[in-house]
């Protein structure tokens, strides 16, 4: 991740490792009983994601001055732990067929098709698991779940899955392109925004502010996605680049050309400048969030 100043290369430096050593915490009951499962979780939870899903969780807390206790960290890694169980099955080969996944062999290719149908679904269930385990209120606990379902499921990002699948036979407007993402993408990184918003209760003005922001970020993040993967290459990328340009997939570079979508990033990057305003005059320090920017730049 590229690092805007110090104070976010920090917060990077040690909450990542606070997000990796509470999903180790987590996963001992199945090291101990089911091994080999744990094993196949693990590979592809510490194949070295980013982590920006559970980040902007942690990033939001800290901006509110909320502390970050094991139950906040089991949000993060059950919320890291759904992302991951839907690029394990987004890499089948009934899906997109891809062989790499940050840098490493797609599950399927490690450890066999059937074997990482199962270590996704497993790593899908169990975050429910570990979110009903939590010590918060029956009412946070309950609104944290159920946020987290409808955001991976039927309405989130297993709809906006489904388009883009039905999007390999037809040609979208900008405008479903738009909502297909919102689903696919959006919804996810819209989710920690909702879940700290709900663990703080901040004010509505501020929770509004937060959620616009992380709104634009999820649709910046999907136009930057676009971008790379026809301007860096299969090792930077950690993944199989071009792929989507040479299937003539739906995105913004296919639909608007490079220089046109490097434009719309801007703007929508723009947008998300202009909602950390609200927070900056009620006396909030951003830096942190502005860092996940610098990602997208």
């Amino acid at each position: 991740m590229k690092l805007m100043n110090k104070e976010f290369n920090e917060f990077v430096r040690r909450s990542t490792p606070l997000i990796n050593d509470h999903f180790a915490e987590l996963m001992e009951k199945v090291e101990k009983h089911q091994p080999q499962l744990a094993r196949m979780m693990a590979y592809s939870f510490n194949a070295g994601g980013k982590r920006v899903r559970p980040l902007i969780l942690l990033a939001i807390l800290e901006v509110l001055g909320e502390p970050i206790n094991p139950d906040v960290l089991t949000v993060a890694v059950a919320l890291e732990a759904v992302h991951t169980y839907s690029l394990i099955h987004d890499d089948l080969p009934a899906m997109d067929n891809d062989d790499l996944r940050r840098g490493r062999p797609t599950s399927h290719k490690q450890f066999g098709e059937a074997e990482a149908i199962l270590t996704g679904d497993a790593l899908l269930t169990i975050a429910f698991q570990w979110l009903a385990a939590t010590g918060f209120t029956a009412e946070v606990k309950a609104t944290v779940i159920g946020d987290l379902a409808q955001a991976a499921g039927p309405e989130g990002m297993i709809a906006g899955q489904l388009q883009d699948i039905e999007g390999n036979h037809q040609r979208y407007t900008i405008e479903q392109l738009k909502k297909l993402h919102e689903l696919k993408t959006g919804q996810m990184l819209i989710f920690p925004a909702k879940a700290a918003l709900h663990i703080a209760k901040c004010e509505t003005t501020v929770a509004t502010a937060i959620l616009r922001f992380v709104q634009n970020f999820g649709l910046a993040f999907q136009i930057h996605d676009d971008i790379i993967d026809v301007t860096e290459s299969s090792v930077e990328l950690g993944k199989t680049a071009g792929k989507d340009q040479a299937l003539n997939k739906n995105t913004y570079v296919n639909l608007l050309g490079l220089d046109s979508a490097k434009e719309r990033l801007s703007t929508v990057l723009n947008a998300c400048e202009e909602a950390l305003i609200p927070l900056v005059e009620r006396g909030y320090e951003v830096s942190l969030l502005r860092g996940f920017l610098a990602y997208l730049k």
